[in-house]
This record gives structure tokens, sequence and C-alpha cells, in this order.
């Protein structure tokens, strides 16, 4: 087994309507309070990460309406505006906030366009790089949702458009709508019933954003799969199995999410971390 780095940012994707971004980005769920509700502890610290993540090459940043609620997205206005050339961010609406880790899809038209309009006021800018629908609601129509969304790119308001959480069907139904430049849905090692909806991604060039994406279960154990790869390599569990969901799928595209900048630099040493065919296959294995 042999170990690679090369001392640049990991391959890029470009996205449709957007453009050319670094496949590891920064999540910014975790820069609000427990619960993903309120203020951080510190904002003084959530706003030094989100500026290190750019310091350190990160060109996209996900985030949502949703977290804090509200707090996420001024937080990396605060740290960024007026933002450096090439950066993109990227946004969610869909979510009605009630407390702390309680989440209620919401898709009326009147209030996706309404949260879109404060999505552009709260992170300073005329167009949001990126909207995502963060959840499709069951109880309203996804037709008029998919509307409400293709309506606000028309009117210039959004560059791009994605979904969360959704099914090859509800990807190719949003399809007829507007071009889906991303899909961002739970997926990881040991989390991998989204892998129709990645294949799907990959053979359409989509961006596949995989939320959670560091969850290893007990193949981050002592004595697991991803532990001895960790060891062979110098690198943490963190790190491996990131580098393996970079190498998984050319239109992967991570995004770690932490309010420490010490676990945010780590994070983003994985992207020099390259796994050989035989340990990837090794992982792919064990997480199957």
């Amino acid at each position: 087994m042999t170990e690679q780095r090369n001392n640049t940012l990991s391959a890029t994707i470009d996205l449709k309507d957007l453009g050319t971004v670094n496949r590891l980005g920064f999540g910014a769920m975790r820069i609000v309070g427990p619960g993903v509700w309120g203020e951080p502890e510190s904002r003084g610290t959530a706003v030094e990460v989100v500026r290190r993540a750019v310091e350190l090459g990160v060109d996209f940043i996900d985030t949502a309406d949703s977290y804090g609620p509200n707090i996420s997205e001024e937080i990396i206005a605060e740290a960024l505006y007026p933002y450096p050339d090439g950066l993109k961010i990227g946004t969610k609406a869909g979510f009605v906030r009630t407390g702390p880790d309680e989440w209620i899809p919401l898709g009326r038209p009147e209030y996706l366009r309404q949260q879109a309009e404060l999505s552009l006021r709260k992170l300073k800018v005329d167009s949001l790089d990126l909207l995502q629908l963060h959840r499709i609601d069951p109880t309203v129509d996804a037709e008029e949702q998919f509307g409400v969304l293709a309506d606000l790119q028309k009117e210039g308001k959004v560059k791009a458009l994605g979904l969360s959480q959704v099914s090859v069907e509800q990807l190719e139904a949003a399809g007829r709508h507007f071009t889906v430049s991303t899909v961002q849905n739970r997926y990881n090692l040991t989390d991998r019933s989204s892998e129709d909806v990645l294949e799907y991604a990959t053979a359409n060039g989509i961006g596949f954003i995989p939320w959670a994406p560091i969850s290893a279960g007990e193949l981050a154990q002592p004595g697991g799969v991803l532990d001895d790869a960790a060891r062979k390599l110098g690198a943490s569990t963190s790190q491996v199995a990131l580098a393996w969901l970079l190498k998984r799928s050319p239109v992967m595209m991570p995004i770690p999410g932490t309010g420490s900048v010490a676990h945010l630099e780590e994070n983003l040493d994985a992207r020099d971390l390259v796994l050989d065919d035989e340990t990837f296959e090794a992982i792919d294995a064990a997480a199957r």
C-alpha cells in the first residue's frame, strides 16, 4: 500500500449553471448552537472558522435558512462579505423550525419565495449562487414546489438549483422544470441508501453533496478497516472516510462541517490524501 500527497486541492467539478468549484467544501450547519438552533457558544469563533475555510482554499460553502434559523447565513456574510472572487455559497429552503432538532417540511410556493428573498438579504447578494429545496413537502404538490424554484431562477434571483434528500424519480420530475445542478442526500460509508441517486448524478453530471459524510460507525473503531487504513497512511479515520468519498465518484462534493478551526484544518487535509485502489476496495467491501 502506498500513500500519495499532491499539495494541491482535490479535483474540481463543473456545476451546471454555476461553474467550477473544488470538490471538498465546507458545511455551515455546525457554526450555530446545539440542535442547530440559536447562536453558537462563540460567534467570534464561528466567524474565524468560516474565514479560515476560505483561506485554506474552500470555494464552496453549504448553508440553509433553517440553520439557526437564519444565523448561519448571517455569520457567513459577517465573515466574508464582500465575498472573494470565485466563492460560491449554496443555501436551502423548505423547512420551518420550531425548536432545537425540530424540522418541519414547508413547501408552499409563497413560503419558498419568501425564504429565498430573505436569504438574498441575509447573504447580502442580488442573486443566490445555489438554492436547494431542503425537503419536498409531501402535503404540497411537488410540481408547485419545483415551479416556484424555476420562477426564481428565471427572475435572476437564483443562478443554480438543486434538491435535498430525494429519489431518482423526484430528480427526474424536477428536471422537467429546471436544470438540476446538485443533489444533497445522506451518504457515507455506513449509509449507502442513496446509491442509486449517486449513480444517477454521476451519469448525468449532477453534483452530489453527501450530508453526514464522515459517519463510519464500527469501521472507524480500533481494529476496523478504516482505522487500519488510517494507521498505514498516517491519517485520521475522518480523513480516510473523506478521501474514500472523493474517490467514489467524480461528482462527489463532501462538505464536512465543524465549529472548530483545528477540526476544519484536519478535515481539509483529506483533499491531499489519495487512496490506492486496494485500500479503496477494502474499505468499500467492508462498508457494504
